[in-house]
C-alpha cells in the first residue's frame, strides 16, 4: 500500500509531523513518501492508497501568499531564533489544493500544527483542508488532526509520538475500505 504524504512547513514542525505520520504508517508495512508541497507532482499521486495533507495554521486557518511573508520576514529578524524551511516562501498547500484534481474516492485524511489551546482561539487550518479534499471527491477515512506547538515554536513533548501512533491509525483505517481479496 502506497500513501503520498504532502506538507508545507514554515520552520520545520509540520515537516517533523509529516515525518513522524509516515514512521507509523512504516510501521504498519506502508510504503509513504514525504514531500513538501512544492514537490508534489501529480505523478507521485498516481496509483496512492492514501493522500495526507498537512500544513502550519496561520490567522486561524490554512496559511496564505501573506502569512508566509509575515513568516519569513519573521525568521529574518536578527535574534529571531527562527530558522526557515527550504522552499517555505513558494506555494504552499491551499495554492495546491486548487489543482489537486480529482480524488476519485481516494482515502485521505488532513493534519496541521496549530499552537496549544482552543482551537476557538488557535483556529485550525486541517479542517480547511479536510473540506477541500473533499470537495476535490477524496474521501477522509479519520477527522482532521492538529499537533500542538508552543509560543516558542517547538512541537509540545509528546507531539511527534502522537504523529507516529495516528499514523499508524490511518494505516489501519485506510486498510478497512480496501476491498477483501477475491477468494
Amino acid at each position: 500500500m502506497r500513501a503520498l504524504i504532502v506538507y508545507e512547513s514554515l520552520y520545520g514542525n509540520t515537516h517533523i509531523v509529516a515525518n513522524s505520520v509516515a514512521a507509523g504508517l512504516r510501521d504498519k508495512a506502508w510504503d509513504a513518501t514525504v514531500v513538501p508541497v512544492n514537490r508534489a507532482t501529480a505523478e507521485l499521486m498516481d496509483g496512492i492508497d492514501l493522500l495526507i495533507v498537512g500544513g502550519p495554521t496561520h490567522m486561524h486557518g490554512m496559511s496564505s501568499g501573506r502569512s508566509r511573508r509575515f513568516g519569513a520576514d519573521a525568521a529574518a529578524r536578527p535574534g529571531s531564533g527562527l530558522t526557515l524551511e527550504p522552499g517555505a516562501a513558494g506555494p504552499g498547500v491551499r495554492d495546491w489544493l486548487h489543482g489537486a484534481g480529482s480524488g476519485h474516492g481516494v482515502p485521505a485524511a488532513a493534519f496541521d500544527t496549530r499552537l496549544d489551546g482552543p482551537p476557538l482561539f488557535t483556529g485550525r487550518a486541517s479542517t480547511s483542508i479536510a473540506h477541500r479534499l473533499r470537495r476535490h471527491g477524496y474521501r477522509l477515512v479519520v477527522p482532521a488532526e492538529s499537533f500542538l506547538i508552543t509560543k516558542r515554536n517547538a512541537l509540545l513533548g509528546n507531539e511527534s509520538d502522537r504523529a507516529r501512533a495516528w499514523g499508524a491509525a490511518l494505516a489501519f483505517a485506510a486498510s478497512a475500505l480496501r476491498p477483501a481479496p477475491a477468494s
